[in-house]
């Protein structure tokens, strides 16, 4: 049912493009939100937690295939290496169709976030945090009553959390998308307002899915925490640039302000 109700709004923007944002948000995103909470609901097993209602889509998530054996430390270091250097590569990957006036007022934050502005990595580990602080405040407060030691219930844990990593992505991006993050206007005149937004908030889907996959490549395959490498990935750099790159930010002379 849900998914007619999503052709048919698909159909409506297709008609008028000014609806695209109600489909993501009214319909995507919170139909979503909505179905999964009453799956939960409606659930009557014999398990202890609600949350197994959703097992059987947990089990077909996609996901890192854990590594059957130990893992050599060289393999390790090939691992991680390139996941750095494709996260290098996301973050010079720009969003296409995005303003060249476009201001991101959160810039001071995407180091921290491991983020780049106005590139496909511009939310950087921002949903994969936050679904972690999410699913670890339910687990605290004994709102999902899962038992993190026992070995099933672990695993229903971290593919409930993948599932909201999903959620979050569009929840962070909708909102920057539809605020500050324009489209160019040789954008909109080509598509329309509406589509032109829904094809920014795709590119940031993109690459924030992209990085939580590579998070759990690391986490598996390489060297310590996908989110800690990264980080530390991104605060080197914007200090290794800061600090030696002759070019001022700003014209003038050169000063504290200006470096």
């Amino acid at each position: 049912m849900w998914l007619s109700i999503m052709a048919g709004l698909f159909y409506w923007a297709l008609q008028d493009d000014s609806q695209v944002g109600f489909l993501f948000v009214g319909i995507g995103l919170l139909g979503l939100g909505t179905a999964l909470a009453l799956a939960c609901l409606a659930y009557t097993g014999e398990e202890s937690s609600r949350l197994y209602a959703l097992k059987r889509f947990v089990d077909v998530y996609p996901s890192i295939t854990k590594p059957d054996g130990h893992v050599r430390f060289n393999q390790k270091l090939m691992t991680t290496t390139i996941v750095l250097i494709i996260y290098f590569m996301m973050t010079n990957v720009m969003i296409w169709g995005l303003a060249d006036s476009t201001m991101d007022i959160f810039s001071s934050f995407r180091a921290i976030m491991a983020g780049a502005s106005g590139s496909i990595m511009h939310l950087g580990i921002g949903p994969i945090v936050t679904a972690s602080i999410v699913m670890q405040l339910f687990a605290g407060a004994k709102i999902i009553n899962l038992d993190l030691q026992n070995s099933e219930d672990k695993q229903l844990y971290q593919g409930i959390q993948k599932i909201l990593v999903l959620l979050m992505i569009p929840v962070e991006s909708i909102p920057q998308v539809y605020g500050f993050l324009d489209p160019h206007e040789n954008i909109v005149a080509m598509f329309g307002l509406g589509w032109s937004n829904a094809l920014i908030v795709l590119q940031l889907f993109l690459g924030s899915y992209l990085v939580f996959l590579m998070d759990e490549l690391v986490s598996k395959w390489g060297i310590g925490s996908g989110i800690s490498l990264f980080i530390a990935a991104g605060v080197a750099q914007s200090t290794f640039v800061g600090t030696l790159s002759p070019l001022p930010v700003s014209a003038g002379a050169y000063s504290m302000q200006n470096p």
